[in-house]
Order: C-alpha cells, then structure tokens, then sequence
C-alpha cells in the first residue's frame, strides 16, 4: 500500500497536475497534495491515490436483515466493513465519528484477510457498510474479488451517490445493494441536510446496477418534520415501479436523533405508516417500515393471498411459510427472493423448510 496511498482507478488526469476523481457524482477536480470531498481520496504528484485502502474503520459481523437486505439471501451472516470518510455530509449521521473523520485511520485488513475473516466466523458474503463505500471503490473491488474466488457474495449499503464509471467498476463483482434515498430524495433536503445537490445520480446508479444483474433493495430515512414529503415519498416510489420493478423492496426507515440533529424527535410511527400507504397506493408489493421493531410491517405478506410468507421482529426471522422454491406455502405465489432461508437457521418460531 505505501505511505502514500493505493494507486486510484477510478480517476482521469486533467493536466497541470490537476486530476479529476470519477468514483462518486461530485467530480471532485483535484489539485496535486489535495484530496477531494471525502477526505481519503488524494491527488499525489498528478495520480489519485486511496488513502484508506485496506485500513478499517469498523468491522463486525452481522445479519443481512440490518443492511437492510430482505429477499436476498435471508438469515446470512455478512462481514461487514467500513472505513473513514464520506461523500455526503448528513447532519443526522450515526455514524459521524468515522464517516467525518478526516484523518485516515483504522487498523490494517487487507483484502486477503477480509476474506479470511468472513469465512472464519461462517459468513455467507461481506458487505461494505457504515461510511459510503463508493469512495474506497478499489479497496472494495479487490475484497470482492476475493470474496467470490472463496464463493461469497458481496454487498454494498450505500446512498448511490455514485457516477456510471463507478457503476461500470463495481456492477460485475457486486450481488446486491441497499440504496439509500434520504428524506424520499427531495431535492431541497438532499441540499441543506447532506450537501448533495440532488437525487439524480442516485437514480441512475440503482437502474444502472439492476440493469447489470445486481439484486436492489431501495430504503427511504424519513426525517420528522423536513423530510416526510407525502409527495416526494410518492415520487421516488412511482420511480421504484417504473425503472426497477413493483417486486422491489421497499423499506421505510424511523429516524432517531444523532450528531448535529439531536434536538429533532425520533418519526413518529403514523408517519411511516401514512408514507407505507402511498408507496403500496404506487403499485410498490413489498413495503417494509425499519426500526420499528415488533411492528406487522416488518413481515414479508404473499402479494397473492394476503399470509404471512416471513415474520421477522428486528433483524430476525421468526417464521418462514416458504418452501424450497419460495413459494408461499398458503397459495403456491412465487416470491422474490434471491436465494432461501440461510442453510442451519433457525427461525424463533420453528417452521420447517422443505
């Protein structure tokens, strides 16, 4: 790696020194010893170079319900990673301490021990989590090549804020991603609350994974007060329906206070439920209200015959009522999911898996 950095690949030369950084949808124009909006990413004698390659901020293995990740994979343990820095600048981030953080650190993993890690504790892919993963792309792009030659999969949680290079990079070695559209993607949110100028590259980056095959699961945070648009939440789901499918997952999540939004109150649950009517009035089958724990809304319904297909309280599956094929075992209806119930999992309320 170097004290100065992994060689960048997602970056062009402009001239004079100068470089221009393609990973994420700021475009960020870089002058020689400075480094762009994210902090890790820094122009070295004319060449990009990550700063954060192989140094981990946050490791941690979890189920794949916390991406959050529904109909893909369900009951997989993933490693998950994070390091520092960040493309947007969410004044309501939990994970501030190191998505802020403008001094890279973190202790060495490299790619070969991420994949080692992964496969000691038993996990069934590796996900890329807790700071946006666009910005250490290389770094992520070599893990997930590692990750498949041992038969993982691989994921990112990510707010999309990405450029069709990057989409072009990453689209072939990742399986499925979580996108994050903040307060529906309204616009005048987006600016004053995360310093993105607006939605469109988020909408391009999730048609231009699924369109290469990437399994897409699409979550809305919904921000009391300013950013709980009924219209903004109706937009980004007829936008679900049309570019990417009805049978997306769609998942509504509760904000609680954090950082700099600490004086704002956690949304309210009639809220979510107001917002869960208009994406399902849009055509949305699978809408899901997140950290809301205990709620009905948390569970997987046949579009079909109306049963409970996947109980879930929090990140955990409590019942499962399909079969081999994921079939709903009430009706026949076929599911969406990518892969089935997770081999040796065992659901709370034990339901046999056929």
């Amino acid at each position: 790696m170097g004290s100065v950095g992994h060689p960048a690949t997602l970056y062009e030369p402009l001239g004079g020194g100068k470089v221009r950084c393609t990973a994420c949808a700021r475009y960020c124009t870089i002058p020689s010893g400075s480094h762009g909006f994210c902090f890790v990413r820094k122009n070295v004698d004319g060449r990009l170079v990550l700063l954060s390659y192989g140094r981990a901020s946050a490791v941690q293995v979890d189920p794949i319900e916390k991406k959050p990740l529904s109909h893909f994979h369900p009951g997989a343990r993933v490693y998950s990673i994070g390091t520092v820095g960040c493309n947007w600048r969410c004044q309501y981030c939990q994970n501030a301490e190191i998505s802020q953080e403008r001094e890279v650190v973190g202790r060495p993993l490299s790619p070969s021990a991420a994949v080692r890690g992964a496969v000691g504790y038993g996990c069934e892919g590796v996900t890329f989590t807790y700071n946006e993963p666009t910005i250490f792309a290389e770094y992520a792009l070599d893990v997930m090549r590692e990750a498949r030659a041992a038969g993982l999969f691989s994921n990112f949680v990510t707010n999309g804020y990405m450029t069709p290079e990057a989409v072009e990079a990453l689209g072939p070695h990742l399986d499925a991603v979580s996108v994050d559209f903040k307060g529906s993607g309204e616009a005048g949110f987006l600016r004053k609350y995360i310093a993105a100028k607006g939605p469109e590259p988020i909408f391009d980056s999730a048609v231009g994974l699924k369109r290469r095959g990437v399994h897409v699961e699409i979550t809305d945070l919904i921000v009391p007060e300013v950013g709980e648009s009924v219209a903004a939440t109706r937009t980004l789901a007829r936008f679900v329906v049309d570019e990417l499918g009805a049978s997306t997952p769609f998942h509504l999540l509760r904000f609680h206070p954090d950082y700099k939004m600490m004086g704002f109150p956690s949304t309210p649950v009639a809220t979510l439920e107001k917002l869960h009517a208009v994406a399902v009035g849009e055509g949305l089958e699978y809408v899901y209200l997140g950290n809301v724990w205990g709620h009905p809304l948390e569970h997987t319904y046949c579009p079909k015959c109306g049963d409970i297909a996947v109980e879930r309280y929090g990140f955990t599956i409590r019942s499962w009522n399909l079969d081999a094929e994921n079939r709903c075992r009430l009706c026949g209806h076929r599911l969406p999911f990518v892969g089935r119930l997770s081999e040796g999992y065992e659901p709370t309320f034990a339901t046999p898996v056929a």
